[in-house]
């Protein structure tokens, strides 16, 4: 049996066990001096906890995940599921456990000093010892620990730093994320030395009208306070005051305290600059702690944001005002390091979502990097800061099982300790999908004695009843409701909460369907403020194909545009030998693991535009669609497209408007008689530099249409179009004729929306054509088809004639009423190889879909063949662009066709057959075809969020019965 207390303790499987010897959380800012312990440690990685080190050690990374750092314990992925078994508290028998160790040299010049160490995070239970002597316990994967080592470490001496980390245990029970497991020391390490007199937290408050106040908490380490000390404040040039003398004074009962003080001191700034996400001021706060000599002892520096947050009714108010939510939630992620971030990569990821319209980021599912929240406060993001505790596999009887009472309270307190002075932090929540139960009813009342300033969300109270107000829930934050169920209920004259939902709109692979209909009922319906996507990221980790490997920190630089390099692969749920997993259910964000931004990005900026734009009796009307900004720090220039290929641009100059205000403007360009359809755009920039992005980044482009298309019918010309036998088009350019298309490959959505299995079942992805009848009449060659599926037959009809230039192909599908729900109604046809540049006038550049369409501007566009198809993790349907009224393929020497479509149609061109696709399980096994494969469809399905959440809407279904289409194939 094991001498050592932390051993014998188990405290991987002791629930009650949250901690020992770890010092309270507080809002004190890094401390200086200090000795970062990251870089290299020596390294063992052991079957289980109670295994002995033996003599061989390898080294690892701290920070770093062993994960991702050669070892045979590899990531993991699941999503509700538990990887293992065994039921809460237990832990399995198997049970990684990392020993990381190293030698620390304490400077000389700390004696004397309070010297402490920092363990800034480990997953899941983190045992500290020095010299072999135990010194703490801590749980709580994504919190910092913090021991006093003072009573075990000599400055000037060298002392031997051991901390093993147990992979599985009761707390993995709470900490059921949908992420990949990892294991091993994921933030940075920290040796620091305070004063023994020290500031133990400090809590900020403020208020729109100027006032703050500061509220400290003082220590001493080796015995009772002082006589005489005393705190000051600075907030840049006002100097705070001392409400009262509060040494070692309990303000409750008028007892004194020798071990704790508490001093209090205020301001009044006039004038003061309120924070918003559209305008993050802050001020600098330092406090000092001071020896009865008047010398400083101990300081803390903060960035003070005045703003108050506040639900009236059921409107979530900021500064008074009534604030859409444009969310998301995120992981701290990043493919080669996991859960390990830096600073930099963080202020990426807050620099693209803030230039694609985003304002808010719910911390799913946990406390993310403290350096996050310093960056949401400097560059303006409304957070919803979460509690790390989700109990998914087991979540009701976790709820309320008094073993983990003091888990969800210590969990929910440290967060609100550490993050209460962030401005950025408007929300608290408890947790996630974790059922509801006395655990968080006591954590709820924690929450709310200790911070009344802010509402707390918690979206399994929430979703009992959205309107209850004795649940433990300020805001009713559904997941993936229906917009029509969320309008409903706003109308219903029961609201009684803000409705903001904590997730919605599935990103996972080619999807996000119906977004704009979404903000369309939440902008024009009061009681609605909106909701987080889920999710930031695609968690692909990047993996060596030839040995299945993740790449590390190796892999650097061998990803690019969201596409991994030769020899590489984005990896998902079982791509690790995991037996248990939830597939590719971990790639459903809209950046993809590179932060490349994926086609739905673009559409979340248009929606989320400050500026908008409508036709206004003959003219047009601006307006401002933000809360508390002027539009001067923008810049805009006009834009013309007309369908003959001609394009103008103007300066423009943006009205004088402020929040919420509208102006009329008049046309900028007076419009050619001829030209045919018009549009004009409005491109929003960038004026200056931005915190976030340089002068002349693109906010928004607004467009409206001025002018519709005139219908042009191609002049016959005498000749017939040459068919075959079975009454296919022979066409110099094509390598197979135009056949009917009712199929996608699945996308992720339709696979687990159950829409695949269906399509599958009727055999849409194995059509057979049947030549019927082939008829020559009046230059006109006519050609019947058949094409059997497990709903009845589907009959098919091409009418070929000689037009000036080129063949007029005329189409109808008769679809019998059992194929109600196909993927869509077109022709398919592939062209010669050497066919590598696409132009196009229609919706785009990006990538669109009929549900996925809003914003996405008309005009003329033009891209390599490669670059039209988007490489979500799991190939699928993709590259498709809605709204298309013509476009040309062509080679380097500009030959080539050109198709010209009656009326604007879904096109996707790319080098991949759908069958392709669905054969893939990742890219690296998809070969390129020499040419290109082209859909023209007449309608195509929505895509919609069904992989977790509602279907699209009806009105993007495509019906039973007859569709129509034509088009015009032309040589250039």
């Amino acid at each position: 049996m094991t001498s050592d207390p932390l051993i014998a303790l188990r405290p991987w499987e002791a629930p009650e066990v949250t901690s020992w010897g770890r010092l309270p959380m507080n809002a004190v800012d890094r401390r200086s001096p200090a000795l970062s312990l990251d870089g290299e440690w020596r390294f063992q990685l052991l079957p289980g906890p109670l295994a002995e080190p033996g003599p061989q050690w390898s080294s690892a990374q701290v920070p770093g995940a062993w994960t991702l750092q050669g070892t045979d314990d590899l990531p993991w992925y699941t999503n509700a599921q538990m990887p293992w078994g065994e039921f809460p508290p237990a832990s399995p028998e198997a049970n990684p456990t990392g020993v990381y160790e190293r030698e620390v040299d304490v400077p000389a010049g700390w004696a004397g000093r309070r010297i402490v160490l920092q363990v800034g995070a480990a997953e899941s239970v983190l045992l500290v010892h020095v010299d072999g002597q135990p010194v703490g316990v801590s749980k709580d994967s994504h919190l910092a620990a913090d021991f006093d080592l003072s009573a075990v470490l000599r400055p000037g001496a060298v002392h031997t730093v051991r901390l093993t980390v147990v992979k599985w245990s009761d707390a993995s029970h709470i900490e059921d994320q949908d992420q990949w497991w990892h294991g091993g020391i994921t933030r940075p390490v920290l040796l620091y030395a305070t004063d023994p007199l020290y500031l133990a937290d400090v809590t900020v408050r403020t208020r729109l009208d100027g006032e703050l106040r500061v509220d400290c908490k003082v220590r001493h380490a080796s015995g009772p306070l002082p006589e005489g000390w005393c705190v000051t404040g600075e907030l840049d040039t006002h100097l705070l005051v001392q409400d009262t003398e509060l040494d070692r004074f309990n303000e409750e009962d008028g007892r004194v305290s020798d071990f704790l003080g508490e001093a209090r001191l205020s301001t009044v700034v006039d004038d003061v600059r309120a924070w918003t996400a559209e305008t993050p001021e802050l001020y600098g706060l330092t406090v000092r702690l001071h020896r009865p000599d008047g010398t400083v002892a101990d300081s803390s520096f903060h960035r003070v944001g005045f703003r108050e947050v506040e639900i009236r009714g059921r409107d979530l108010l900021l500064n008074g005002e009534r604030i859409y939510i444009r969310g998301v939630n995120r992981h701290d992620f990043h493919p080669l390091t996991g859960r390990t971030v830096s600073h930099a990569d963080m202020r990426a990821d807050l620099e693209l979502l803030k230039r694609f319209g985003f304002n808010a980021i719910r911390a799913a599912h946990y406390p993310n990097d403290p350096s996050l929240l310093d960056l949401a406060d400097e560059l303006g993001f409304y957070v919803v800061d979460e509690a790390d505790i989700e109990a998914h596999d087991h979540a009701h009887e976790i709820a309320d099982d008094p073993r983990y009472l003091g888990a969800f309270v210590d969990r929910v307190s440290r967060m609100v300790l550490r993050d209460k002075n962030h401005p950025c932090v408007i929300i608290w929540s408890l947790g996630n999908e974790s059922d509801y139960g006395a655990n968080h009813d006591a954590a709820a009342g924690w929450l709310r004695r200790h911070d009344p300033t802010r509402p707390l969300q918690y979206e399994g109270a929430a979703k009992l009843d959205w309107a209850d107000p004795a649940l433990a829930s300020d805001i009713a934050c559904p997941m993936y409701a229906p917009v029509e169920d969320c309008v409903a209920h706003a109308l219903s004259g029961d609201q009684t909460k803000p409705l903001i939902q904590c997730e919605y709109s599935h990103a996972m692979g080619n999807s996000n369907g119906t977004l704009a209909d979404h903000w369309a009922a939440i902008e024009s319906t009061p009681g609605l403020q909106g909701g987080f996507i889920w999710e930031f990221w695609d968690h692909g980790i990047l993996q060596r194909v030839n040995d299945g490997r993740p790449a590390g920190r190796a892999g650097t630089g061998q990803y690019e545009n969201g596409v991994a390099a030769p020899g590489y692969r984005w990896a998902y749920g079982g791509d690790f030998g995991e037996v248990i997993h939830d597939g590719v259910f971990i790639a459903d964000g809209v950046v993809f693991p590179d932060r490349t931004p994926k086609p739905v990005m673009y559409e979340h900026r248009e929606i989320a535009a400050p500026v908008r734009l409508t036709r206004d009796r003959g003219g047009l009307r601006i307006s401002n669609h933000q809360h508390f900004q002027d539009l001067r720090w923008l810049a805009a220039e006009w834009s013309l497209a007309l369908a003959d290929g001609g394009t103008r641009t103007a300066p423009a100059e943006l009205p004088d408007l402020g929040p919420g205000e509208s102006a009329s403007v008049p046309l900028p360009f007076a419009l050619p008689e001829n030209g045919g359809e018009a549009w004009l755009t409005l491109r929003v920039t960038t004026a200056e530099d931005q915190s976030w992005g340089p002068r002349g980044t693109e906010v928004c482009v607004p467009q409206v249409r001025l002018r519709a298309p005139d219908p042009v019918d191609p002049v016959r010309v005498p000749g017939e179009v040459e068919v075959d036998d079975d009454g296919l088009l022979v066409h110099p350019l094509l390598t197979s004729a135009p056949v009917l298309s009712l199929w996608r490959a699945p996308t992720d959505n339709d696979e687990l929306g159950g829409m695949a299995a269906r399509w599958h079942d009727w055999g849409l992805d194995t059509l057979v054509r049947k030549a019927v009848a082939v008829r020559r009449e009046d230059g006109r060659v006519t050609v019947l088809a058949e094409y059997a599926t497990g709903a009845g037959p589907v009959r098919h009809e091409q009418v070929f004639t000689r037009v000036e230039g080129g063949v007029r192909v005329e189409e109808t599908a008769v679809l019998p009423d059992g194929l109600d729900d196909v993927a869509r109604v077109g022709s398919v046809l592939e062209t010669v190889a050497g066919l590598d540049v696409l132009e196009w006038f229609g919706q785009g550049p990006w990538e669109s879909y009929p549900d996925r369409s809003s914003g996405v501007p008309v005009g003329h566009h033009t891209l390599p063949v490669a670059e039209l198809f988007t490489p979500y993790l799991r190939p699928q349907e993709s590259g498709g662009r809605h709204g298309v009224r013509r476009f040309t393929l062509s080679a380097p020497d500009a030959t080539g066709l050109s198709v010209d479509l009656a009326e604007p149609c879904q096109v996707s061109v790319t080098r991949y057959r759908a069958e392709d696709l669905a054969a893939a399980a990742h890219h690296d096994e998809l070969v390129p075809r020499p040419g290109c494969v082209v859909h023209l469809d007449a309608a195509h399905r929505g895509l919609g969020t069904a992989s977790c959440g509602p279907d699209t809407s009806p009105s993007y279904l495509i019906a039973a019965g007859t569709h129509h289409w034509s088009w015009t194939l032309r040589v250039l």
